[in-house]
């Protein structure tokens, strides 16, 4: 299986139906760097995303008899929109299986990319419960299933990011950071450089909560998962592809593990810095530099930035993630004495001028003399937490401190 002869071809097939995203210097970035940063704007892609490259590059390529049957997918977003336009595009009827749980943005989208082409199909609370769905639906009516990332012509599709980013910068880049969910696109964009700039290192992107391709690296064999962070959730799976599994392992420098909440704070900065709104799997490509500082000064640095559909109704929660990851929110359960001006006290005694709450919620009381309060504090610095837990035992106030214990957090707080 010649996978670069194979992206040299999909390169061919989109041509007039995906154009070359542009590959520019984002000089905020070199600045804070001391490097040359270059993002790849997947973005601008006509669905957002580089998903539509693999989608229409497979769907494409079948042959007359299988596009009569139909094709099939399951999918909780980017691959759906992908396939759906692909399916619009070649007129070929489509059914695309998503978790209940997707956004309505998302599965509004998928519609309006594929109009009268698809047929979108709520099953199940997950993508895993989809994916059965849509296997089940190709066995029984012959459908042709569309992978997400585990199928060489979708591979190939995706590897058309690596020709182009090669195509685009003539001088010899040291670095490309590339997100990995299932794989298909660092498996594409691995190839091509490892046969056309084989000194150029290629560093896999997983999320913290989601390290199923650096897992299954690591054991030498795939591993399925049994729990992740869905939050980052273009680049959250619990299984990676065989044939991204064989690839990535052969052609990947690094896989580095970026935090969910560092996500949320790159998130935010590309909004307010640049005006750019990127989804949670689009900023891990740059959220991965800041631990990668040391090693890339003074060096040339491609960011793939693979997608832009984030759903609005998802802010408050990036910002939520972004304070606690950066130490400027704070939550407590504090045994409040039950009698006039305990909370004014508590104000002025323990709260600094640039301390606010957030927060503030009575549970029940467990005794006459003092009732559990849950807290949220927002500060200016992350090194004043300490005096205020330092103040509260002080004052006698008893306190849990909630970010340290997830499983209470989320029983009390969300």
């Amino acid at each position: 299986m010649d996978v670069f002869k194979e992206i040299v071809a999909a390169q061919n097939q989109l041509k007039g139906v995906v154009q070359a995203t542009p590959l520019i210097e984002n000089i905020n970035l070199s600045e804070e760097f001391d490097a040359t940063i270059l993002l790849k704007r997947e973005d601008m892609n006509v669905v957002r995303s580089y998903k539509i490259r693999g989608a229409y590059n497979k769907i494409s390529t079948l042959s007359e008899t299988e596009k009569r049957f139909g094709i099939v997918c399951a999918s909780a977003g980017n691959h759906a929109q992908g396939v759906a336009y692909s399916c619009n595009l070649l007129q070929i009827f489509g059914k695309i299986y998503m978790p209940k749980t997707t956004p309505k943005q998302k599965i509004k989208q998928v519609q309006l990319f594929g109009k009268t082409f698809v047929e979108i199909v709520l099953t199940g609370d997950t993508f895993d419960d989809s994916y059965a769905s849509a296997v089940e639906d190709s066995l029984q009516n012959g459908t042709i299933l569309i992978p997400p990332f585990d199928d060489i012509k979708v591979i190939a599709g995706q590897g058309t990011v690596g020709l182009e980013i090669l195509e685009a910068q003539e001088k010899f880049i040291d670095y490309v950071f590339v997100p990995i969910g299932g794989g298909g696109l660092a498996s594409g964009l691995s190839t091509v450089f490892k046969i056309l700039s084989p000194k150029t290192k290629i560093i896999g992107v997983e999320p913290l909560g989601a390290p199923a391709m650096k897992v299954s690296i690591e054991k030498g064999t795939i591993t399925r998962l049994e729990t992740i962070d869905k939050f980052v959730d273009g680049a959250a799976v619990k299984q990676v592809g065989k044939l991204n599994f064989d690839i990535c392992r052969e052609n990947l420098d690094a896989i580095i593990l970026v935090p969910e909440g560092k996500v949320c704070t790159t998130i935010l900065k590309l909004y307010n810095e640049e005006a750019m709104v990127v989804e949670p799997a689009g900023a891990l490509s740059i959220a991965a530099l800041d631990f990668y500082k040391d090693k890339i000064k003074g060096k040339n640095v491609v960011c793939i930035l693979s997608g832009s559909n984030n759903d609005i109704e998802r802010t408050e929660e990036i910002k939520e993630r972004s304070l606690l990851y950066e130490g400027l929110k704070h939550y407590f359960m504090i045994q409040f004495p039950q009698r006039p001006g305990a909370l004014k006290e508590f104000v002025n005694n323990i709260l600094g001028d640039d301390d606010d709450i957030t927060y503030f919620q009575f549970t029940k009381k467990n005794s006459r003399e003092t009732g559990a309060v849950i807290v949220g504090l927002e500060l200016k610095n992350k090194t004043d937490v300490e005096p205020i837990t330092a103040k509260m035992s002080k004052y006698g106030f008893e306190f849990t401190y909630l970010n340290e214990n997830k499983a209470l957090y989320a029983q009390m707080v969300g």
